[in-house]
């Protein structure tokens, strides 16, 4: 099958022909229709988030079940799915509950085993992972939603609890960021976007953001949402966005971090003054558990969310090293969720 694969950090991006994923006795293989672009794939190529090497990158993806494993009760082949980027092993307490996201013996395409990149990828306890999709929503608009899209929208409805008419500010307009605003906007937040590229603001000002600023500017924040926001979330990943999310919230506000702190910024400080004498809520997100996308995929199937409008490049399998290769430059020229199909789309 084609896939690209790197061979060592910030190798070469080849596309390359390699041997075809084996089906687990509890997995599936499903071949790949389209499968997103993310900076955590740029994280890895890298060598911020190491993993083994060769590596195919890709972690969010849509396609058609291609093979079952024997002990697979649920699907079959031809089913449309998608995949959350964090795979549970669906036995432990922590899947059992409801949080796959946080599984101790978690797998995750693309950093644990070969990933989306690729016409086929195996997941594993195929069961408790994969995710049907329904009609009408393509396999383009799937991929888009599986890791940025999803951690947006866990962050903000579960881990935030966002509410309508509160203040939420979005700390780097990348595409974890843009989709923090759009389900912002859905959940009737109203959202103050800050990212110093002017591409980023401008598309985050046709998402429906009230205000889009260039610097972190904490008292321009204060001052805009009439004290401080109720929400803030570091999309990004700094130690500089982090403690500027939480000093721009509230009394009893809520700051998320959604951006990943990774190298110099993993032991990042952050300023406990306002944390213990405003008794902010400080909390991570980390994806979304399969058992919570049927709520998000049935506001995308009836309009309520329009990732549509956060896809901003629609790429092949062959120009996948390109676009992966450009996220070096932390300022880009053009905004939105980039996806590269694969094969065939079918709605």
């Amino acid at each position: 099958m084609r896939a690209v694969r790197y061979s060592s950090v910030g190798g070469p991006l080849e596309l390359v022909d390699v041997p075809e994923p084996t089906c687990p006795r509890d997995g599936a293989v499903v071949r790949v229709e389209a499968t997103g672009i993310c900076r955590s794939d740029w994280h890895a190529w890298r060598g911020h988030d190491p993993v083994p090497l060769p590596n195919i990158p890709g972690h969010e993806f849509a396609g058609v079940v291609a093979a079952v494993g024997p002990e697979v009760a649920h699907f079959a082949v031809g089913d449309r799915v998608t995949v959350p980027f964090v795979n549970g092993c669906g036995q432990c307490a922590w899947c059992l509950g409801g949080d796959a996201q946080v599984c101790p013996d978690q797998t995750q395409p693309g950093f644990t085993h070969t990933g989306s990149y690729a016409e086929l990828v195996q997941v594993r306890a195929a069961d408790f992972n994969l995710v049907r999709l329904p009609d009408g929503v393509d396999a383009v608009t799937a991929a888009a939603l599986g890791c940025r899209f999803a951690t947006a929208f866990h962050a903000l409805t579960r881990q935030s609890r966002l509410a309508s008419g509160e203040w939420l500010a979005v700390y780097g307009c990348g595409g974890v960021g843009l989709s923090a605003v759009v389900v912002g906007r859905a959940l009737g937040a109203r959202v103050v976007a800050v990212d110093p590229s002017d591409a980023a603001r401008a598309r985050a000002l046709e998402l429906g953001a009230d205000h889009a600023l260039a610097t972190l500017d904490v008292d321009a924040i204060v001052e805009l949402t009439g004290g401080g926001t109720h929400v803030s979330v570091d999309a990004l990943g700094s130690s500089v966005t982090a403690a500027a999310s939480v000093r721009t919230l509230r009394r009893r506000g809520r700051h998320v971090q959604v951006g990943l702190m990774l190298a110099d910024h993993a032991d990042a400080p952050l300023p406990w003054g306002p944390v213990i004498s405003k008794e902010l809520e400080v909390v991570g997100s980390h994806g979304m558990a399969a058992a919570d996308y049927p709520e998000l995929l049935a506001m995308v199937a009836d309009g309520r969310l329009d990732v549509a409008r956060l896809i901003g490049k629609v790429v092949t399998l062959d120009q996948a090293p390109a676009e992966l290769a450009a996220m070096d430059n932390l300022v880009p020229a053009s905004a939105g969720l980039v996806v590269a199909t694969v094969g065939p789309s079918r709605r």
